[in-house]
């Protein structure tokens, strides 16, 4: 569950990045009152923090798909 909330949230950052870099605008910012306001940075301070809770999931192994009922003989 939490890798699916740090998933969220960092769509949610990197949409508001390519936002900030195709048309300088800032819809977390602009949504919560400006780029300064406490609403913001704290919105800013969670998708950072999520980046890095996301950090280990790169050096994850990728499983093979596994049923998730019991295994028939």
């Amino acid at each position: 569950m939490i890798k699916k909330i740090c998933l969220a949230l960092l769509i949610i950052g990197g949409l508001n990045w390519g936002l900030v870099g195709l048309f300088q605008f800032d819809l977390v910012g602009w949504l919560l009152g400006g780029a300064a306001s406490i609403f913001s940075r704290v919105i800013f301070t969670v998708v950072g923090l999520a980046a890095v809770v996301a950090i280990p999931m790169l050096f994850e192994r990728d499983e093979p798909d596994r049923p998730d009922g019991p295994v028939a003989p």
